[in-house]
């Protein structure tokens, strides 16, 4: 569980990184079905259900940007996400009633992983509340140099930015637009087994991998039971069936939130590297060094 002021850290600032979240054990069984599914690539040709593959893939260098729903994809990932310890700490940040929303596996590959452009998650599925978070567990250490989740502290407070280019969604912000205050980002770090928790409207991106060391990213995204999506069409018995805690609701709680509709999208777009690629490298040209991070105290630090 986490002390009142941590979860008054994360209600301010829209994150939180917490350390040791996820004991030895299990964190080897993660890495271990992780190699597996990497080395599975080497076989496939082109992205598909399970892989986002980059442009350099190939069978003698397996190139991965995504596992897409790696909770769909082995038991090891699913057991992650219904991790008690996990689940408690998101309780804290969400309140009793959970639901599971949806998870990708994000690599950065050593001395090649691409930048991520600045975008806030609520651009990509709004809801009728902001009682969303996304958890990023550490499978290997996260540094300043090998492109970490950067944030903008405050950011969930304040503006929704549009996210489209030439009128069309390409899930990123202008860089120069006002309120983006990426000059003020701090770098979400911490050793292998902790957990980073953003919140959906906080401002974040991240840099290339500059370093040798690799670093993947289970990311995995929770609500509130009672929000609903805007825009979707809704299978009740699959939406009721990710209630991790809590009992199933018939009445959205809405709150007076700004949103844009994330459309037209760009054709066939099937994962944010697609969405950005008409605006690649606008904000994190080669050789972008990642901000220090800079906690307000020695407790938000992991």
């Amino acid at each position: 569980m986490l002390r009142e002021n941590r979860i008054r850290f994360y209600r301010d600032n829209g994150y939180l990184v917490v350390s040791d979240v996820f004991p030895a054990n299990e964190l080897a069984a993660l890495r271990r079905v992780t190699g597996h599914l990497v080395e599975a690539a080497r076989g496939v040709a082109a992205s598909d259900g399970v892989y986002d593959l980059g442009p350099d893939h190939g069978p003698d260098i397996p190139v991965v940007r995504r596992i897409k729903d790696p909770q769909d994809q082995d038991p090891v990932y699913a057991a992650a996400a219904r991790s008690e310890r996990l689940l408690d700490i998101v309780a804290c940040l969400l309140g009793p009633a959970i639901r599971f929303d949806h998870g990708k596996l994000n690599f950065k590959p050593a001395r090649g992983g691409a930048a991520v452009e600045w975008h806030q998650d609520w651009a990509f599925y709004p809801h009728t509340n902001d009682d969303l978070l996304a958890v990023g567990i550490m499978l290997e250490d996260c540094t300043s140099e090998n492109g970490p989740l950067l944030v903008v502290p405050g950011s969930r407070k304040g503006p929704v930015h549009d996210h489209h280019h030439d009128g069309v969604f390409v899930g990123a912000i202008d860089p120069a637009a006002p309120g983006a205050d990426r000059d003020r980002a701090v770098a979400l770090t911490g050793k292998a087994g902790a957990c980073s928790f953003h919140h959906v409207r906080t401002l974040h991106g991240s840099a290339e991998n500059l370093s040798p060391r690799p670093r993947p990213l289970l990311l995995f995204s929770y609500a509130a039971v009672d929000a609903w999506p805007v825009g979707e069409r809704v299978d009740l018995e699959a939406f009721d069936g990710r209630i991790l805690r809590g009992a199933p609701t018939l009445e959205p709680r809405q709150d007076a939130l700004p949103l844009r509709i994330p459309l037209p999208r760009v054709a066939a777009a099937d994962s944010i590297f697609d969405d950005q690629a008409a605006i690649r490298g606008r904000s994190f040209g080669a050789k972008t060094p990642a901000p220090v991070a800079k906690p307000e105290t020695k407790e938000e630090t992991v």
